[in-house]
C-alpha cells in the first residue's frame, strides 16, 4: 500500500520509450484535474507495474493521495480483500460516514460483525468515503493485477471506476493481455501497452549492460522481443539459454513469462533460507501486512525477523512500505516464483500459521486452514462451509459456490459431504450461472444425498438443470416433489433448503401451467411449522391461479413489498417481484429489482441478474416504456446466452415478440412466438406457451386478422373460461373478447365477460378493473349501456398508468361513439388514443385511431399547445428543461430527481401534449 507520504525507488527517467505512452495515460486519468479511470493492459513484463509506479511517485510529488491494491491468486476466493487493501488506511475517516454506510462497510472489510450487506450498499459507501478524501487532496486509485483481485471488491471498484470522474478520483488498474477484467463488460476504457520498439529496447540494453558482447547483445534483443523486464532480467541467464536444458539451463522454447519466472526462481533460491520462507509467507498472506507476516513467522517457530527480509530487497524483489507497513512485490511473476519454488510441505506449514495468526477474520482463517488441511476434516470442512454462507450472504455467489467446494472436498465421506456439494450445485444452477459446474457438482454427490437438506439441494439444482436442457417440466416436478415428500421431516419452516426447494418447485408449477401440478406445493405449505413463509404463501395465491386468489394475497404482497425498502439480499428482492407479476404490482418492486440488476452488471448474481431484468421488461411493456423494454430484454437475451440459461431465454424473446407485434412488425413478431412455442411445447412448459399466444394474439389485432386472433387467445384459455392455474389467461381477457366480437361469436365474448365478473378479476388491479369493464362494453349489444361501461373503464382510480391498454379502451370507446353518430364526442377518446399509439410507436394502432378521427371529422395535427394545461406543476417544469436541450441525467440533477423518474415523466408528458418525440416540445410549449 503506498500513502500519501510514501515514496516509490523507481524514477520517471528509468523508463525508456515510455514518454509518449504516459502522455497519454495522463490525459485519460486527467489525476488531479476532474479524476478518470483506465485499465492498463499488456503481456508480462511489458512494464505495466514500473509504468503504475511512476504514476504513483509523479501523482505524489504533485500533492495527489496514492492508494495502491493488488490482486493476488492465494487470496480470491476472500470476499473483499482486494478492498481492505484500499482502504486499510481509512479506518478512522469511515466514522464520518452516516450510519448506514459506515456500519456495512465495517462489516464488509471484518472490522465488526453483523448481518451481511448489501453490496450496492458497500459500493456507495465507499464512493462517499473516496469523495470525502478526495475532497482534500486529489486521489488516485491503483489496482495492479486485476484479474485475481476477489469478486467482490472487484465489483465494488467496478461501481467507483465507472463514477470516479463524478468524485475526483482517477482510477488506474493493470490487467495481463487475455485476461478477465472489468473492461470485458465495457466499464473501462483500455489502454495496452506494447512492448519497446527496437531503438528503445536497444538503448535500455546498452544502458544498462554496456559490458555485454554483440553476440550476447543481438540474443538478447531476439529473445525479448522489446519486453522490458525481459531485457532487464534475462542477462543473467544468457549462458544457460545458449548451453539448452541438458546444462540445467532456461529452454529458449519456453514462454516468455515462464522463462522470466524461472529467472526469478533462480535468484529465490539463492537467498537465505530465512528470506526464502518470509517471501513464502508474504505471497501466501496477500495483503502484505507486516504485523501478520512478523505474527505468522514467530508461530511457525522459525525464529526469523522482517531484517531477514533485507537480502530479497536488495535484490530488487521486494520493496517494503514502511509507513503503510506493507511489503509489495515488484512484479506479480516474483511472487508466482516464490510459490512455485516451493515444497507442498511448506506451503501447507504457512497456511496453517496464517490460519493461527489470522483468528479475527473468519473467511481468510478457514481458507488458509483448508488449504492447511490434506486429509478429511469435519472441523476444517464446518469452519468453510461457514465462511461460505458469510459470503453468499454478501452476494458473492461464485466465491461462496467455490468456498463450498471445498469445504465437500474436505468433508468426510457421507451425508456432510453430499450436502455441501448439493448445496454448491444448486448455488451454482440457482444462482451464478455455472450451470455446468453444477452438473458435474450433482454427479459427484451422486445424486443421492443421505442427509435431507442434501437431498432437497440436489433434487432443486437437478430440476433446474432438466428445466434449462431438454428435460420435461413433469420429470422436473416428480424429482422434486419425491424429495420434498420423501423425507422423514417436518417441514420444518427454518429449513433454508426446504424453502429453496418449495420455490424451486413453484417455478416449475408455473412453467407447466396445470392445477395438478400445484398439489404437492399446497400440502407442503400446509405442513409447515409454525407456519409457512410469507414469500410461499404469496406465491401459492399469485403465481398459481391469480384469477381466483390473487387478490387475496395484497397483505402478504404489503409485507414482503415492505421489507424491500432495506432489503440487501437479491434472493429475497427477485422472488418478492415474481410473487408481485400477476397482482399488478411490478412498479413496487422496481427500485429493488433495479438495485439487483445494477449488481448484476458489477458482476453480481447471474440468475438474479436476469429475474430483475425480466420484471424490469414486463412492468415497462405495461406502462408504457417500450424502449427501455426493447433495450433490457436485448441485455436478458445476452445475458442468458453468455451464462447458457436457455430455459428462460423465452421470457426475454417475449418481450422482444410483444413489442413487435404492438409496432406492427407483424412477422418478426411471430416468428419470435413460434421459436418460443417450439420449445415449450417439446417440455410442456405450456406457461411459455401462453406468453408467445398472447404476442401472437396482439400481432394478429395490429394486423386486422381477427380470426387469427381469436385462436391465438382461445389457445391460452378457451372463451367463456379463465383457466384453472394459468396465470397468463389473465393478460388476453379484452383480446379473445374483442377478436370474438369481430368475428361474430356473440355468444363466445358474452361467456367470457361473464367467468371474469365471476371471477371478479376487477379486485386484482387498477388494469383487470379497466380490462373487465371494457370487454363487458365490447360484449354488449346495448349502445347506451356500452358507453357506460367505457365510461366505468375509462375513469377507474390508476388506469391511465396502463398506457397501451388504456389507449386501445379509449379507442374502442370512441369507435362505439362515432358507431351511434356522437362524431364530436368521439373525438376527445379518439385524439387522446391516436397521441398514445403515436408516443409509443404502436403504428397499427394508431393509423386505425387516425382513420377514425378523421371519419369523426377530427384534426390528426395536432400542435398540443391546447393540453399545456394537463401537466402537473412538475411535468411542466421537466418539460420545459427538457424542452431547453437538457438530457434526462441534467433535468434530474436540476431538480434532485433520478434520471429514470425524469424519463417516466416524459413518457406521460407526451401523450398529454399530443406529440411524440423529445424534438417537438419546445412548439409544443410555446403560446
Amino acid at each position: 500500500m503506498i500513502d500519501s507520504h510514501s515514496t516509490t525507488h523507481r524514477r520517471v527517467d528509468d523508463l525508456v520509450g515510455r514518454d509518449l505512452d504516459l502522455q497519454r495515460i495522463r490525459g485519460l486519468l486527467n489525476i488531479g484535474a476532474g479524476g478518470g479511470a483506465l485499465l492498463l493492459s499488456g503481456e508480462a513484463g511489458v512494464g505495466k507495474t514500473a509504468v503504475l509506479d511512476v504514476l504513483a511517485e509523479e501523482a505524489q510529488s504533485q500533492g495527489t493521495r496514492v492508494l495502491r491494491a493488488a490482486g493476488v491468486e492465494f487470496e480470491a476466493n476472500c470476499s473483499y480483500s482486494g478492498l481492505n487493501q484500499v482502504l486499510f488506511p481509512f479506518q478512522e475517516a469511515l466514522a464520518g460516514l452516516d450510519a448506514p454506510f459506515r456500519d456495512a462497510l465495517r462489516i464488509a472489510l471484518g472490522f465488526e460483525s453483523g448481518s451481511a450487506p448489501e453490496r450496492l450498499l458497500v459500493s456507495n459507501a465507499v464512493l462517499l468515503l473516496l469523495r470525502t478524501v478526495a475532497a482534500g487532496d486529489p486521489l488516485l486509485l491503483i489496482v495492479d493485477d486485476l484479474p485475481w483481485l476477489d469478486g467482490a471488491s472487484a465489483a465494488v471498484l467496478g461501481f467507483v471506476a465507472r463514477r470516479a470522474a463524478g468524485i475526483g478520483v482517477s482510477f488506474l488498474a493493470a490487467s495481463r493481455s487475455g485476461s478477465h477484467n472489468l473492461a470485458d463488460s465495457g466499464a473501462l476504457p483500455e489502454f495496452w501497452l506494447q512492448p519497446l520498439d527496437e531503438v528503445s529496447a536497444e538503448h535500455l540494453v546498452n544502458a544498462r549492460f554496456p559490458g555485454l558482447v554483440a553476440g550476447a547483445r543481438q540474443r538478447l534483443l531476439t529473445v525479448a522481443h522489446g519486453n522490458p523486464l525481459a531485457l532487464l532480467e534475462l542477462p543473467s541467464a544468457l549462458h544457460t539459454m545458449q548451453q539448452g536444458t541438458s546444462q540445467g539451463g532456461i529452454p529458449p522454447v519456453l514462454p516468455l513469462s515462464q522463462r522470466l519466472e524461472a529467472v526469478f526462481g533462480s535468484r529465490i533460491t539463492t537467498l537465505p533460507l530465512p528470506s526464502q520462507r518470509l517471501l513464502l509467507l508474504a505471497a501466501l498472506e496477500g495483503v502484505g501486512d507486516l504485523g501478520v507476516l512478523q505474527a505468522a513467522s514467530r508461530h511457525a517457530n522459525d525464529g526469523y525477523e522482517l531484517a531477514d527480509l533485507t537480502p530479497a530487497e536488495r535484490d530488487e524483489l521486494v520493496h517494503i512500505d514502511e509507513g503503510a507497513r506493507r511489503l509489495r512485490f515488484r512484479h506479480p511473476l516474483i511472487r508466482s516464483a516464490v510459490v512455485d519454488n516451493s515444497t507442498s510441505g511448506e506451503r501447507r506449514a504457512v497456511h496453517a500459521a496464517l490460519a493461527h495468526v489470522l483468528v479475527d477474520q473468519p473467511e481468510r482463517r478457514a481458507w488458509h486452514l483448508g488449504e492447511a488441511t490434506v486429509e478429511p476434516d469435519e472441523d476444517v470442512a464446518a469452519l468453510l462451509e461457514a465462511a461460505a454462507s458469510i459470503t453468499l450472504r454478501r452476494g458473492d455467489a461464485v466465491s461462496g459456490m467455490r468456498t463450498l467446494i471445498r469445504s465437500a472436498d474436505l468433508s468426510p465421506q457421507g451425508s456432510e459431504r453430499d450436502r455441501r456439494l448439493a448445496e454448491a450445485a444448486y448455488v451454482g444452477a440457482e444462482s451464478t450461472g455455472a450451470l455446468p459446474s453444477a452438473q458435474k457438482l450433482l454427479d459427484d454427490a451422486g445424486h443421492a444425498p443421505r442427509n435431507l437438506t442434501g437431498l432437497l439441494h440436489s433434487a432443486a439444482a437437478a430440476a433446474l438443470l432438466l428445466l434449462n436442457g431438454d428435460g420435461e417440466v413433469d420429470t422436473a416436478h416428480r424429482l422434486l416433489v419425491s424429495a420434498i415428500e420423501g423425507g422423514t421431516h417436518g417441514y420444518d419452516a427454518e429449513d433454508k433448503s426446504l424453502v429453496d426447494a418449495l420455490h424451486t418447485l413453484a417455478l416449475i408449477c408455473f412453467f407447466g401451467a396445470r392445477r395438478d401440478l400445484w398439489e404437492p406445493y399446497y400440502r407442503a405449505l400446509e405442513k409447515m411449522t409454525p407456519e409457512a413463509p410469507v414469500i410461499l404463501v404469496a406465491l401459492s395465491r399469485t403465481f398459481s391461479d391469480p384469477a381466483r386468489t390473487g387478490a387475496a394475497a395484497q397483505g402478504e404482497l404489503d409485507t414482503l413489498i415492505a421489507e424491500l425498502a432495506n432489503g440487501a439480499d437479491p434472493v429475497q428482492i427477485t422472488r418478492a417481484g415474481t410473487a408481485a407479476l400477476y397482482a399488478d404490482r411490478l412498479a413496487d418492486v422496481r427500485e429493488a429489482a433495479w438495485r439487483v440488476v445494477r449488481m448484476g452488471r458489477d458482476g453480481g448474481p447471474a440468475r438474479r441478474y436476469m429475474s430483475g431484468l425480466i420484471h424490469l421488461c414486463l412492468d415497462d411493456y405495461l406502462t408504457g416504456m417500450w424502449d427501455e423494454a426493447a433495450q433490457l430484454a436485448d441485455e436478458g437475451v445476452q445475458l442468458c446466452e453468455t451464462h447458457g440459461y436457455t430455459a428462460f431465454a423465452w421470457y426475454f424473446l417475449y418481450i422482444q415478440s410483444i413489442l413487435d407485434a404492438a409496432r406492427g412488425e407483424s412477422a418478426q413478431s411471430d416468428a419470435k412466438a413460434e421459436q418460443i412455442i417450439h420449445r415449450a411445447m417439446r417440455q410442456r412448459a405450456y406457461c411459455a406457451a401462453h406468453y408467445a399466444h398472447h404476442a401472437s394474439t396482439v400481432a394478429a389485432l395490429g394486423r386486422g386478422d381477427f380470426a387469427d386472433a381469436y385462436e391465438h387467445a382461445n389457445a391460452i384459455s378457451p372463451a367463456g373460461s379463465l383457466v384453472s392455474h394459468a396465470p397468463h389467461a389473465l393478460w388476453v381477457t379484452m383480446d379473445l373478447v374483442e377478436a370474438a366480437v369481430r368475428t361474430n361469436r356473440q355468444a363466445e365474448a358474452t361467456a367470457h365477460v361473464r367467468a371474469m365478473r365471476e371471477a371478479d378479476v376487477a379486485r386484482i388491479s387498477s388494469r383487470h378493473a379497466l380490462l373487465m369493464h371494457a370487454a363487458d362494453a365490447l360484449a354488449t349489444t346495448d349502445d347506451i349501456e356500452a358507453l357506460e361501461l367505457f365510461t366505468k373503464a375509462l375513469t377507474v382510480s390508476g388506469a391511465a398508468r396502463w398506457q397501451f391498454d388504456f389507449a386501445r379502451v379509449q379507442l374502442a370507446y370512441g369507435e362505439r361513439l362515432r358507431r351511434v353518430r356522437a362524431t364530436t364526442e368521439s373525438r376527445g377518446p379518439l385524439s387522446a388514443a391516436l397521441s398514445t399509439f403515436e408516443h409509443l410507436g404502436a403504428r397499427p394502432w394508431a393509423e386505425r385511431a387516425e382513420t377514425e378521427l378523421r371519419a369523426a371529422g377530427g384534426s390528426t395535427r395536432r400542435s398540443g399547445t391546447a393540453n399545456v394545461g394537463a401537466l402537473t406543476p412538475q411535468e411542466l417544469e421537466i418539460a420545459k428543461l427538457a424542452a431547453s436541450g437538457l438530457t434526462n441525467k441534467q433535468v434530474a440533477e436540476r431538480l434532485f430527481l433520478s434520471h429514470r423518474t425524469v424519463g417516466a415523466h416524459l413518457y406521460q408528458i407526451y401523450p398529454k401534449l399530443g406529440i411524440t418525440s423529445r424534438a417537438m416540445l419546445r412548439d409544443a410549449l410555446e403560446p
